[in-house]
């Protein structure tokens, strides 16, 4: 084996020029990376790609390298000193001769992202199917979380992104696992703005409930939701008759509705995380303000809008005041949010969990159905069927492992 002397200068790879595919294979430890290198720097190749995985304490690292050119030295002696230095390092070595650099990926390139509680090995396998029979190919796959859900990603390439997501959320409802598809581009990175619904989003509630077990009308508010729900009154109507069953009613009670008023779990790591990242947050409610400004204090929200409820003389007078937050109210205030944040609509995103959210739910970037009702589901860009709202994040390509080191970091 010669000796490699200095090494002349090398050029990018066309299609035609020689190439070699360096994969090494074992138990992690550090220093394999730098090791393998160094190696390869005394012949004088240049990196053409680096990739490198480790799972369960086992490393894949692939380097694609142009060949040793100009006579100096061998390929031959590349390879010998390759594997000479993974046997001395305890890992396998494999070199494989080629021309040229990856071949280009497709067109229409897409995030895919898959949560499953657990993901199963036969979901895993009909989603990666579906990619296929719709003409994409995976590039890509990596691990956003473990915990509360495990959340992997897919980059594929060569389908059209609207085509994709018909494609994995038909097959997503039948298998029991939520899939989101997003364009690839810096846009994802950027959506600034997250606006999400509060009753049965944020909270676990629905706040005109609380208000009526103080009152001791539930079951006649229940009959009036019931009504609206078989389409008899719109939201406005449904309101005005819920609030009117409030009247007389001391105020004291919002102190004891808000104490009573349970956060969804992960809903502080979500809007903690987001907050860190430098979005903004803020919410939209057809509920009351009496609530949504003090959740707006108590999680350090950006925006926050709702119906108010009036009240005269330390009662409850039974009725709002101040233009009602319906179903085209919301997605309005979405839309005021973004002015005043100075965000683009198509990089926002939108949550929530009923038919009074789809307005605002398709005018954003990305309109999340979070436990939703089927045809909000149906409608939505993609859906979360699992009880942790911080889920969202990966929907984003926020890892877990993100969320865990700004917490570390802020303390």
């Amino acid at each position: 084996m010669s000796t490699p002397q200095t090494p002349p200068a090398t050029a990018v790879p066309g299609d035609d020029v020689p190439t070699l595919l360096v994969k090494i294979f074992g138990k992690d430890r550090p220093g394999i990376t730098a090791g393998l290198c160094d190696t390869l720097a005394a012949y004088g190749v240049n990196i053409v790609d680096i990739e490198q995985v480790v799972t369960r304490g086992r490393i894949v690292l692939c380097v694609l390298v142009t060949a040793p050119t100009g006579g100096w030295t061998s390929e031959g002696d590349l390879r010998a000193t390759v594997h000479s230095w993974a046997e001395s390092m305890r890992l396998q070595a494999e070199i494989i001769s080629g021309r040229g650099d990856n071949r280009p990926r497709g067109t229409g390139r897409s995030h895919v992202t898959v949560l499953g509680h657990p993901l199963t090995a036969e979901s895993t396998a009909r989603i990666a199917a579906s990619i296929t029979g719709s003409g994409g190919n995976i590039d890509r796959i990596f691990r956003l979380a473990k915990y509360p859900v495990t959340a992997v990603e897919f980059e594929v390439s060569g389908a059209e992104t609207g085509t994709l997501r018909t494609a994995l959320v038909t097959e997503a409802a039948g298998i029991g696992v939520d899939v989101a598809v997003v364009a690839s581009g810096l846009q994802r990175r950027a959506q600034r703005l997250v606006v999400m619904d509060v009753d049965s989003t944020l909270i676990q509630d629905e706040v005109i409930e609380l208000f009526a077990a103080h009152a001791g009308c539930e079951a006649e508010v229940a009959e009036v939701t019931a009504r609206a729900m078989r389409g008899e009154l719109d939201f406005e109507q449904s309101l005005h008759a819920r609030v009117a069953l409030l009247a007389g009613i001391d105020e004291s009670v919002v102190e004891k509705v808000r104490a009573e008023v349970r956060l969804t779990p992960g809903a502080r790591t979500l809007i903690r995380t987001l907050k860190r990242l430098g979005y903004q947050v803020g919410v939209v409610s057809g509920g009351f303000t009496q609530v949504t400004d003090d959740l707006r204090e108590r999680l350090g929200l950006d925006f926050a809008s709702a119906n108010t409820l009036e009240v005269a003389d330390g009662k409850l007078t039974g009725r709002v005041v101040g233009e009602v937050v319906d179903r085209a109210g919301k997605a309005r205030l979405l839309r005021r949010f973004a002015a005043e944040a100075g965000v683009p609509l198509a990089q926002t995103v939108a949550i929530g969990d009923g038919a009074n959210d789809l307005d605002m739910l398709n005018a954003a970037g990305l309109g999340v159905a979070f436990n939703a009702k089927p045809v909000v589901r149906e409608a939505a860009h993609t859906a979360v069927n699992v009880p942790f709202l911080d889920t969202v994040l990966y929907l984003l390509g926020i890892t877990r492992e993100e969320v865990e080191a700004a917490d570390t970091v802020d303390g």
